[in-house]
């Protein structure tokens, strides 16, 4: 009688919340509070992605003598400070070459493929077209054109608010690596005293769940780019810095990611030398059959167990629901949901039991 007492409490709490939720929309009167959300939420997001890298290299510093948290946080900051430093200084005028390159690559896909109908139409024998082709091709390649011209203002107002982001980024991640252990004693005094240690064990769960993923992933990711980049200069295809660049960016997406890093590469090699293209899909298998069997295996072994199929379907929804950002996160969101369902029995009787 008890359990069905407490069940109906909680649903009717649960469809009060979901018609307050209702009318306040209706009312716009949460534009405020989602406004301050957006504005919040990517800052949070990345610091808190940093956060997890950075963590294990600024606690190992502390334990030196001497060296408070505070200074330790700040020796990681210069030391990054100069690596950024020392990779510009090295890479700057490759990256910068090699971008001004590719984006002359419209343009030249453009005059590729008016030559590709010139011949056709030389050559089509009144079975093809080579006119409408050539037509067509052209209006699609200049509409590319056209389209980036007209999109210049959006792209510059992306830039000045990842500029903000990026300067507001290093105060919060500041905070969070010198404050960040207090998290779990605070959340704990919410906890009956009798109860206490194991609320803290869910904390604690779900902290070695989010990082286990974080470091992973980033490793993977690393390791995928250089992999990637050695394999392309192996096979000598233009741009293998940027490209390889590309692929540790797009790692961060599981599954699909090294996938979508691989289409520029075959684009590339496609207007460079055709058969270049069968070498990098090459590539492509050989460093993620070396990322599946031996990096993969050794990064996370058994400490996520989501099966590959969970995976796809949670990037299946989170694509059209939130985009890339949805995509990179939701293994992490579903990790941390898991643990909260899994241990959601104790946490029912952390607040009930007598």
């Amino acid at each position: 009688m008890w359990i069905k007492h407490s069940f109906f409490k909680y649903v009717t709490a649960a469809i009060l919340i979901l018609v307050l939720y209702y009318f306040l929309e209706k009312l716009e009167l949460l534009e405020p509070f989602k406004t301050i959300f957006g504005t919040l939420f990517y800052p949070l997001l990345i610091a808190g992605f940093l956060f997890y890298i950075l963590r294990p290299v600024v606690h190992l510093i502390s334990k030196v003598r001497f060296i408070p948290v505070p200074f330790a946080i700040l020796i990681v900051f210069v030391f990054i400070g100069g690596l950024l430093y020392m990779g510009v200084w090295l890479l700057a005028d490759t990256v910068q070459k090699q971008m001004n390159d590719l984006s002359k690559m419209p343009e030249e896909m453009k005059q590729t493929a008016e030559e590709a109908g010139q011949k056709l139409k030389e050559n089509d024998m009144g079975v093809i077209s080579g006119a409408s082709i050539q037509q067509r091709m052209t209006e699609y390649f200049g509409g590319i054109t056209q389209q980036i011209g007209e999109h210049m203002m959006s792209v510059f107002s992306t830039i000045a608010g990842a500029t903000t982001v990026l300067i507001i980024v290093p105060f919060v991640l500041f905070f969070f690596l010198k404050d960040g252990h207090r998290l779990i004693p605070f959340l704990k005094r919410a906890l009956p005293e009798k109860h206490q240690p194991r609320g803290v064990k869910v904390l604690q769960d779900l902290d070695y769940t989010v990082s286990s993923y974080i470091i992973g992933q980033v490793t993977i990711a690393a390791v995928d780019g250089v992999l990637t980049y050695i394999g392309y200069l192996i096979i000598g295809i233009d741009y293998a810095l940027i490209l390889g660049l590309f692929v540790t960016l797009t790692c961060a997406i599981p599954f699909v990611g090294p996938v979508i890093g691989a289409i520029p590469a075959i684009v590339v090699a496609l207007m460079q030398e055709p058969s270049l293209a069968i070498y990098v899909i090459i590539t492509f298998i050989v460093v993620q059959q070396l990322e599946s069997n031996l990096v993969a295996p050794f990064v996370f072994g058994e400490r996520l167990n989501i099966h590959p199929l969970t995976v796809i379907l949670l990037l299946v929804v989170a694509a059209p629901l939130y985009g890339v950002v949805g995509m990179i996160i939701a293994v992490p969101t579903y990790s941390v949901l898991k643990v909260l369902l899994k241990h959601g029995y104790d946490f029912y009787q952390l607040y009930h039991s007598t």
